[in-house]
């Protein structure tokens, strides 16, 4: 039952930054600009999110920059793709390079040649310590993220599903210059959709240092980024579809930490358990890539006028 419980409350704590970044895929190619550059995103919130919690001591403001981090690092996504309608895939490469990039930089400058930040504040759990002593469930922590992705996940939906905003946005992503002639305005809509991409990433990076780990290395990121993307293709481009394609990958996560343990009568190499997740993530793009449908306008600039 022990067992169990790790699996459950691992699964639920690796899902979440999964689950922040899968949704910013899903917001901005909805919109039609696919946003390769999450990981970057991911990364500089993560940074930022430790440095201010440090600063201030108080881990919601750290949150908090660390989404409007991730959000600052989209607004130059945005600018190349929307307005010079440059190819999307590359600009999102540049945004990969450039987030670990500036954070290292200023990660040095601020803690004397380090790259790595001291521990910080964490954000609250909602279970676990707060629970009976004798409650089954007591071992299981989790985070207050976990809340807020599933939220945001709900939210996103209803806002994509149920409102005139959310059909403006797909009908953007699907035929824009059908969009125009309504009288839509595409590029301001891409430009807030791009925005809103880099906001979600960044609260995904910072739920990675404030709440999975207590500080920022590297390597805290170390692909999240891109398994978020496999998600949003496992989750068809849906906000809660994505959000169980983030629980699943999370869960592949959480079982390579439980087979790492003592609960296998075999000893199995850590170097293989490390690499599980992301062949899972490679297998489910195999099997599934075929069968979702992107927007048909994913990944194509558009200019007042086209066909």
């Amino acid at each position: 039952m022990d067992t169990i419980i790790l699996i459950l409350g691992t699964t639920l704590m690796y899902s979440s930054p999964l689950a922040f970044g899968a949704l910013a895929g899903v917001i901005s190619e909805r919109s039609g600009v696919i946003n390769l550059g999450i990981e970057g995103m991911m990364t500089i919130g993560a940074f930022t999110a430790t440095a201010v919690t440090l600063a201030t001591g108080n881990p919601w403001l750290g949150f908090i920059a660390g989404g409007l981090a991730g959000a600052t690092l989209a607004l130059l996504h945005a600018i190349s793709t929307v307005s010079f309608y440059a190819d999307q895939t590359m600009s999102g490469i540049a945004m990969n390079l450039i987030g670990p990039g500036v954070a290292l930089f200023i990660c040095s400058l601020m803690f004397d040649g380090a790259k790595t930040t001291k521990p910080s504040a964490q954000l609250p759990t909602i279970t676990g310590g707060n629970m009976d002593p004798s409650s089954t469930f007591k071992s299981l922590d989790v985070n207050i993220t976990v809340i807020l992705a599933l939220l945001l996940a709900v939210l996103l939906w209803l806002f994509l599903y149920k409102t005139k905003y959310g059909l403006r946005i797909r009908a953007i992503g699907e035929h824009p210059a059908a969009a125009d002639t309504l009288g839509i305005n595409v590029k301001r809509t891409r430009y807030l959709c791009v925005l809103a991409s880099g906001l979600f990433a960044g609260l995904g990076g910072a739920t990675m240092t404030l709440s999975v780990v207590s500080q920022f290395s590297p390597t805290v990121i170390s692909g999240q980024g891109y398994i978020a993307l496999a998600a949003v293709i496992f989750g068809k481009w849906t906000p809660l579809g994505s959000y169980g394609a983030a629980v699943f990958f999370g869960f592949a996560q959480a079982l390579a930490i439980a087979l790492g343990g003592d609960t296998l009568p075999f000893h199995l190499p850590p170097e293989l358990l490390s690499m599980l997740p992301y062949i899972i993530t490679i297998l489910i793009l195999i099997l599934f890539v075929g069968k979702g449908v992107a927007p048909k306008a994913d990944g194509i600039p558009y200019r007042k006028g086209m066909r």
